[in-house]
C-alpha cells in the first residue's frame, strides 16, 4: 500500500459545496434587500419630517367631511374616515362578488355555445368573444356609462318594460318587498336549505359510487331551495306588501335603485371577463378526449347528461386554475370604477388621501385590501381545485 493512501483526505473548500454556496448567496441577497428597504424607509421618513407631513393611521378616527353616493350601511359626512373606507370596501365586495357569479354563469353558457353544432349559435358566441376581448375594459365602462346618460330617458319619461321596473338615466328602479319581520326568518330558511342541498349532494354522490344509481340532485335541490323559504313565508301569513317606486318631483322614490355607475361597472366587468372565461371553458371541454363522449352515447346518455356527468366534471380540472386568474382580474379591474364615479375602495381612499395628505398610508391600505381579496379568492379556488382533483388509487 502506497504512502499516499495513508494520507488523510483533505476536505474540499466549503465554497465548492453547492449547498453551502447557495446558502451564502441567499444570505447576501437578503442583506442587500434589507439594506435597500432601510435606505428607502429612512429616506421617506426624512422627507416627511422635512416637509412637516404627519404619518400614521390616526387620521382614520377623524371626521371624513365628505358624502358617498352609494352605501350598504348608514353613512354621513359626520362619520370617520375609517367608516368611509369601510363603505368603499363593501362597495368593492358588492360589485366583485356579483360580477364573479354573473361572469361564471355567462362565461360557461358562451363557452358551451361556442362549441354548438348549430352554425348560427356558434358564430354568435364567437363574435361575442372577439368583440369584448379586443375592446379595452376602460372603453367598455365609458360606453355603458354613456349609454345610461345619453340613451335612456329622464325619470319623467322612464322606460317601463314590465310592471314595477323603470329604466332612466338615473338608474334602474324596481320594486322590492316592504320591510317585514318574516324576512330574516326567510333568509335563515334559505341558508338552512343551502346546507341541506350540500349534504344531499354528498349523499347522492356516495350513493352513486356504491350502487351506480343516479339521484335527481338538481331538481330536488331546486325544490328545497325554493320550498323551504316559501313554507316559511306562508307560516308568517304570506306578507305581500311591496315597496314600489313612484315618481316624485324629478326622480323616483321607493323601491331599489341600481345607479348608472354601478350598472355600467357591472355590465362592463361581466361582459369583458365572460369573454375570457368562455374561451377557458371551450378549451377545457375540448381537452377531453372524444372517446369519452362516444362511450357516454353508447350507454344511452342524452347530450345534456353527457355534458353534466361526463364532460364538465373532467374539464373542471383544466378550467379551474385559469378561471381563478380571471376572477382575480375582475376584482382588480373593479378599481377602474374611479373613472366613472362609482365609490369603490380606491375612489374613497383617493378622496381621503386628497383631504388628509396621508398618501403613503392610503396607498398602503389600497394594496392591503386588494391583496387580501386576491389571496382569499386564490385560497378558496385552490381548495376547490384540490377537491375535484383526480385521486390515484
Amino acid at each position: 500500500m502506497s504512502s499516499e493512501d495513508n494520507q488523510p483526505a483533505v476536505k474540499a473548500f466549503f465554497w465548492y459545496d453547492p449547498v453551502k454556496r447557495g446558502i451564502i448567496y441567499q444570505i447576501v441577497t437578503l442583506l442587500a434587500v434589507g439594506l435597500i428597504g432601510y435606505y428607502l424607509f429612512s429616506n421617506v421618513q426624512a422627507n416627511l419630517e422635512r416637509q412637516s407631513i404627519a404619518t400614521g393611521f390616526g387620521f382614520l378616527e377623524k371626521e371624513s367631511s365628505f358624502e358617498i353616493g352609494e352605501s350598504l350601511i348608514e353613512y354621513s359626512s359626520a362619520d370617520t374616515y375609517a367608516k368611509a373606507l369601510l363603505v368603499g370596501f363593501l362597495n368593492t365586495i358588492k360589485v366583485s362578488l356579483t360580477g364573479i357569479v354573473l361572469t361564471v354563469i355567462l362565461g360557461v353558457f358562451i363557452g358551451i355555445a361556442r362549441l354548438s353544432s348549430n352554425w348560427l349559435v356558434s358564430r354568435i358566441a364567437s363574435a361575442y368573444i372577439e368583440l369584448f376581448q379586443n375592446i379595452p375594459i376602460l372603453l367598455q365602462l365609458f360606453f355603458f356609462y354613456a349609454l345610461f346618460y345619453e340613451v335612456f330617458p329622464s325619470p319623467r319619461s322612464a322606460l317601463n318594460p314590465m310592471g314595477g321596473v323603470f329604466i332612466t338615466n338615473r338608474g334602474i328602479v324596481f320594486g322590492v318587498p316592504a320591510p317585514h319581520a318574516a324576512h330574516q326568518y326567510i333568509l335563515a330558511a334559505f341558508l338552512v336549505a343551502c346546507v341541506l342541498v350540500f349534504l344531499l349532494a354528498r349523499w347522492a354522490k356516495k350513493r352513486q359510487t356504491q350502487t351506480g344509481q343516479l339521484f335527481p340532485v338538481f331538481y330536488t335541490s331546486i325544490a328545497i331551495l325554493l320550498g323551504l323559504p316559501f313554507l316559511t313565508w306562508l307560516g308568517f301569513g304570506a306578507p305581500m306588501a311591496m315597496n314600489v317606486p313612484r315618481l316624485q318631483g324629478f326622480n323616483f322614490v321607493g323601491g331599489l335603485n341600481v345607479s348608472p355607475e354601478f350598472g355600467a361597472l357591472l355590465f362592463g366587468l361581466v361582459l369583458y371577463t365572460a369573454a375570457f372565461v368562455a374561451e377557458i371553458v371551450r378549451a377545457g371541454i375540448q381537452s377531453i378526449d372524444k372517446g369519452q363522449t362516444e362511450a357516454a352515447m353508447s350507454i344511452g346518455l342524452r347530450p345534456g347528461q353527457i355534458m353534466k356527468l361526463v364532460i364538465l366534471p373532467q374539464a373542471l380540472r383544466v378550467i379551474v386554475p385559469p378561471l381563478t386568474s380571471q376572477m382575480l382580474n375582475l376584482t382588480k379591474n373593479s378599481s377602474l370604477a374611479v373613472a366613472i364615479g362609482y365609490p369603490d375602495f380606491v375612489a374613497v381612499a383617493g378622496t381621503s388621501i386628497n383631504q388628509t395628505g396621508q398618501a403613503i398610508e392610503g396607498v398602503a391600505l389600497i394594496m392591503l385590501v386588494y391583496l387580501s381579496i386576491s389571496l382569499s379568492t386564490s385560497a378558496f379556488m385552490n381548495w376547490y381545485n384540490k377537491r375535484i382533483a383526480l385521486v390515484e388509487r
